[in-house]
C-alpha cells in the first residue's frame, strides 16, 4: 500500500476508533494482520468457547484459522457431538465466551450496521455472548447510517449472495432490488450505538481493505 494512502487511512480509522470509544466500544487500530493475531492470542483464554458470524474478514486475516487451533472451544459451523449429532451452533453461540464477527459498515460518528438473513449474527451481536469481537478494514468505514445502508445495497450483499450461491436479483445486477425472493438476506438490520456495558464489545481496526 502507498505510505500516503495508509496514512490518511491510519488518520481516519483513529477517528473511529475515538467515536466508537465514546459510544462505549473500546477500539482500537492495528497495523496489520500479525499484530492482530497477536492480541488476540493474549485475549483468549485456553479452552475458551467461541463461536462466530460467517465472515470473509475472519477468514483473510486468519482469525478463524486461530480460532480453529485446538486450543479454544470453537463451534464451527457443521460440528457434531461426540455421538456425530450436529450441534445447533447458532444457538449454543448465545452462551459463549466470546463472539466474533465482521461489520457490515462502520460510521464515522461511531456506530456498527448489520444486516442478517437468519438475524444468527445479530442476535448474537445483540445479546448473548459475554464479549463480542468485532474485526472491520478501511473498506467497511462509512460517513453515516445512510450511507452504511447504501453500502450494502450495492456491495455487501450482491457480492455475498454470489458468494453464498443465492438466487436473489442483486446477485444477476449487482444491485440490490429490495426484492422478496426466498433467498432474500436483508431480513434484519441492526444499528448497535451507545452501549451500557463498556466491556462487551471491543473493535479492531486495520488499515487495508478486508472482505465484503
Amino acid at each position: 500500500m502507498d505510505k500516503n494512502v495508509r496514512t490518511a487511512r491510519m488518520a481516519t480509522l483513529e477517528r473511529v476508533a475515538k467515536a466508537l470509544g465514546e459510544n462505549r466500544m473500546e477500539a482500537r487500530v492495528v497495523e496489520s494482520r500479525e499484530e492482530l493475531l497477536e492480541i488476540l492470542r493474549g485475549m483468549l483464554g485456553k479452552g475458551d468457547s467461541i463461536a462466530s458470524g460467517g465472515s470473509v474478514t475472519l477468514e483473510e486475516t486468519g482469525v478463524k484459522d486461530l480460532l480453529s487451533c485446538g486450543d479454544y472451544d470453537f463451534y464451527a459451523r457443521g460440528r457434531v457431538d461426540e455421538a456425530g449429532e450436529p450441534v445447533d451452533v447458532f444457538r449454543a453461540a448465545f452462551s459463549c465466551d466470546w463472539y466474533f464477527s465482521s461489520s457490515n459498515a462502520i460510521t464515522e460518528d461511531g456506530q456498527l450496521y448489520n444486516v442478517d438473513g437468519n438475524a444468527n449474527r445479530v442476535a448474537a451481536l445483540c445479546f448473548g455472548p459475554r464479549k463480542v469481537i468485532i474485526i472491520a478494514g478501511y473498506n467497511k468505514v462509512v460517513r453515516n447510517l445512510h450511507a452504511a445502508a447504501e453500502r450494502v445495497k450495492a456491495i455487501a450483499a450482491p457480492i455475498n449472495c454470489i458468494r453464498l450461491e443465492r438466487k436473489t436479483p442483486c446477485a444477476i445486477t449487482g444491485r440490490c432490488g429490495d426484492c422478496k425472493s426466498p433467498d432474500h438476506i436483508c431480513c434484519d438490520r441492526v444499528i448497535h450505538g451507545y452501549q451500557r456495558d463498556p466491556e462487551r464489545i471491543k473493535v479492531f481496526l486495520l488499515p487495508e481493505d478486508l472482505g465484503y
